[in-house]
């Protein structure tokens, strides 16, 4: 239980700092999950018992976050740019690893072996995809710098996976020798290829079998795409291959099957995306949250004048990989097709910025004996985390100076203001039609959905409307009484059951629901009451209602009772929709949407009461498929007229489309 308690704070943790970052993204998000972490540590909990084990720290938190990072790319590009990739993620990973190893067992032989020292060199290697995006999310980068970084960040964190394992076997064995080493890094770095390929080929096969044969199994293959990852891992360590490179491989092959499904499978697929998407936020975030939990304890087991030689350490180590990286550039190692070989060499520099896997590779370090100085694991956690931080701290600072910022041709308010104009357009033309009303006012509230979720409702303006609206259906009320169409009873009834509606959905709905069951409790007092003092007559009302015969009747009166109040509904209605449709505009939108919703309330409670008031499903769907239709339509034409801008005329129709799937799915559940 505190396994699980403790998992749940940190998770919690995670979303709090990624609320915080949404509301002020003044710093990059891992600074904010790192805080948020050294908070958590505050609190009256056991840290040590946080630590997880290095196997199982790779297994639950690195296998699905490469495994994601492969199924994401393009197989396509992946084979157009394959120079470029071995150029970066195996070339310069290895060079890396060998001078900034060779160089730290030179320049303090008395601190590292030549394994410690080829360790750390192998966990602040590796580079996050991930944390560049969140610094360079403002600012246009280059696309041949962006594509570089990416390629590099998914396959140089299996190099130094694989380089690191080496280095950690050599270290605890004590044992290496160069010949030794080649072979058994070809046959893991090579077979763990292989064999990750094979198994995703496997799962792949098992997944398009289910699917060609059964229609709706999304509970069935999207857990066995969350759980590849974990028995694809398990498995290739367990025959000493490489389990990063095979989750990495299984995840490319993931790539390609959905290039070839295409839109066979939509719904699996977006689900499957979406999962994903999840996932990988909370799992980086959870190595962040972790580092900021452990720095106050590592800290504080730490000299003073041990953690500023370490910080200078870090930032050593920090200039000596971005010089490697600037030089790898500018002597044309790597090929990025650059037009500016200055600017780009430095970008790449600068974009080499450590996260994710750096922290999880500094976490997986096995527990050490102090022989040295700075042989102790938690002092090389806090060395890898420095070097983070720099790395973070540095581009922050330098990307809004070096590259021009990252503008749209449309705002959020102008984003919001067409999608209203574009909803309301669809509205519009379903009102239109005479037929199936009671669909269209579902359809109708569906449709308003769309503007309400930023949108906060004006509660003057929707009161008035409402108070209006009443005013229109009492009057309609009073006119069918003077015609003789409704009886004094009837129109007694109603009167009520508008009263009702206007007290629930006024401003005092807490008071209204209070003062409604205080009525049914002292109904229950009354009833309580005769049933004690006069049993005899509670008897026989009971035997009188029991009576099949007075039930039927009984029942019969009821439903007449309540197709004639609907009838009223529907002619009163009329006039309120009308109403409604004359006072509606762009700025009051929202609230008239809020009133419709009203009225649609109370027609799905009298629907409730006879068969006759179900909704056809086929018709909800039909009309809410020409409603998004018209959407699309109406968003062409403001394109093609030059009213907005083609890029916004894209964001509308992916915001209609993604709406349009939720809709047609709520009708068929």
């Amino acid at each position: 239980m505190t396994t699980v308690y403790i998992v749940g704070l940190l998770l919690i943790t995670v979303v709090a700092a990624n609320i915080v970052h949404l509301l002020w993204p003044i710093l990059p998000l891992a600074i904010y999950q790192i805080l948020a972490g050294i908070m958590l540590s505050i609190l009256p909990i056991d840290t040590h018992a946080i630590v997880l084990k290095p196997e199982l720290f790779m297994l639950l938190i690195i296998a699905p976050l490469m495994f994601n990072d492969g199924q994401n790319v393009s197989f396509r590009q992946l084979a157009q740019n394959v120079r470029q990739i071995l150029s970066m993620a195996v070339g310069l990973a290895i060079v890396t690893v060998i001078l900034v190893g060779g160089g730290l067992k030179l320049a303090l032989p008395q601190h590292f072996t030549y394994a410690l020292a080829f360790m750390l060199a192998a966990i602040i290697t590796p580079t996050d995809a991930v944390a560049v995006k969140s610094l360079t999310n403002n600012v246009e980068m280059p696309k041949n710098v962006n594509e570089t970084l990416e390629y590099e960040s998914l396959f140089n964190d299996a190099s130094g996976l694989v380089l690191f394992s080496l280095a950690t076997s050599t270290l605890t064995s004590g044992e290496f020798s160069i010949g030794h080493g080649v072979l058994v890094f070809l046959y893991v770095f090579f077979g763990g290829i292989l064999f990750g390929a094979l198994m995703g080929w496997m799962l792949i096969a098992l997944r398009t079998t289910l699917m060609r044969t059964h229609v709706d199994i999304g509970s069935i293959v999207i857990p066995i795409n969350v759980m590849t990852p974990f028995a694809v891992y398990w498995l290739a360590e367990e025959i000493h291959l490489s389990g990063i490179l095979a989750v990495v491989a299984a995840g490319i092959v993931h790539s390609i099957l959905y290039d070839q499904l295409r839109l066979t499978s939509s719904r699996v697929q977006n689900a499957t995306t979406t999962l994903w998407s999840i996932i990988a936020s909370l799992l980086n975030g959870f190595v962040f949250v972790l580092l900021g939990v452990m720095l106050p304890e590592v800290v504080s087991q730490t000299l003073a004048a041990t953690i500023l030689k370490l910080a200078l350490l870090g930032l050593g180590l920090y200039l000596a990989l971005g010089l490697i990286r600037y030089l790898w550039a500018r002597f044309k190692l790597v090929d990025m097709h650059s037009d500016n070989i200055n600017r780009d060499s430095l970008l790449l520099a600068l974009g080499g910025v450590h996260g994710t896997i750096t922290l999880a590779m500094a976490f997986s370090i096995p527990v050490l004996t102090e022989s040295a100085q700075l042989a102790t694991r938690n002092q090389l956690i806090l060395l890898a985390a420095i070097v983070i931080l720099i790395s973070l701290t540095v581009g922050t600072l330098a990307f809004p100076r070096l590259l021009p910022a990252k503008t749209k041709n449309y705002t959020n308010d102008e984003f919001q203001d067409q999608l209203i104009h574009t909803v309301q357009y669809a509205i519009d033309e379903l009102s239109e039609s005479p037929d199936h009303k009671k669909e269209q006012a579902l359809v109708i509230d569906q449709l308003s959905s769309q503007m309400t979720l930023t949108f906060k409702i004006n509660r003057n303006v929707y009161d008035r409307l409402a108070s209006q609206a009443r005013g229109v259906e009492m009057q309609t009320l009073a006119e069918l009484r003077e015609n003789g169409v409704v009886t004094a009873k009837e129109e007694q009834v109603y009167d009520r059951m508008i009263g009702r509606d206007a007290l629930m959905h006024s401003q005092h709905g807490l008071f209204a629901f209070l003062r409604i069951w205080h009525y049914r409790l002292k109904w229950k007092r009354l009833s309580h009451k005769l049933h004690k003092h006069h049993p005899q007559t509670f008897n026989e009302m009971q035997k009188l209602y029991s009576n099949k015969a007075l039930q039927d009747k009984s029942k019969a009166v009821r439903q007449q009772y309540f197709d004639r109040l609907e009838s009223i509904f529907s002619m009163t209605m009329a006039d309120v929709n009308e109403f409604l449709d004359e006072v509606q505009t762009p700025d009051n939108v929202h609230e008239v949407a809020m009133v419709r919703r009203m009225y649609l309330n109370r027609q799905q409670t009298l629907d409730r009461f006879h068969s006759r008031g179900e909704m056809d499903t086929n018709i909800l769907r039909t009309l809410a498929i020409k409603a998004f239709q018209d959407e699309h339509s109406y968003v062409q034409q403001q394109a093609a007229a030059g009213v907005i801008s083609s890029e916004l005329a894209n964001a509308l129709n992916e915001h209609i489309s993604n709406d349009q799937l939720v809709c047609i799915q709520s009708f068929e559940d």
